[in-house]
């Protein structure tokens, strides 16, 4: 097995090879990988399910030891795909406290860092209507365009198969 990494792959059933190509994937895309779930008001709010975690965002831990315990983002460690969470801590040998790193798998956002306004820009906009995608059945404008031109296209060449029989005729 190959050392870099490659798009091409797709999966694999064994735990060894998921580990290998989550821990050579470039830092773009374990970037994306330390997204986390939102809470249901701000779900509701935003019309998405997860965002990306950054500094600042207040979460609060699902599962593991200090799950129930919430907390803002003090650090986040793209490379090592961790996050610090201020006053979550543990007590080393020497008697200094030491902060604990935790997957974002097992957080929660409750409230989002409002400072950056370019991180509302490229994804999560709060919902002005219904959105087509809440409505079952409903499409998109583009779907709907794209349908248009599809029989229009057809009826041209309806009537274009008429003009030529016609002039064949004569």
């Amino acid at each position: 097995m190959k050392k870099e990494f490659s798009n091409k792959w797709i999966a694999s059933s064994q735990p060894r090879k998921q580990r290998k190509y989550v821990a050579n994937a470039p830092l773009h895309q374990k970037r994306k990988s330390l997204s986390v779930n939102l809470s249901k008001d701000l779900r509701k709010k935003y019309d998405t399910r997860n965002v990306i975690i950054r500094k600042g965002d207040k979460v609060k831990i699902m599962r593991g030891k200090y799950s129930g315990k919430e907390g803002k983002i003090i650090e986040v460690l793209i490379k090592q795909l961790k996050v610090y969470i201020e006053n979550i801590q543990t007590k080393k040998q020497d008697g200094s406290k030491v902060n604990v790193p935790l997957r974002t798998s097992n957080l929660q956002i409750i409230e989002l860092d409002t400072g950056d306004k370019k991180r509302f820009k490229q994804k999560i906009t709060p919902k002005k209507g219904v959105s087509p995608h809440s409505v079952p059945g409903a499409k998109t404008s583009n779907e709907v365009l794209l349908k248009e031109d599809k029989t229009s296209k057809k009826a041209e060449k309806s009537v274009n198969k008429e003009r030529k029989i016609k002039e064949n005729k004569k």
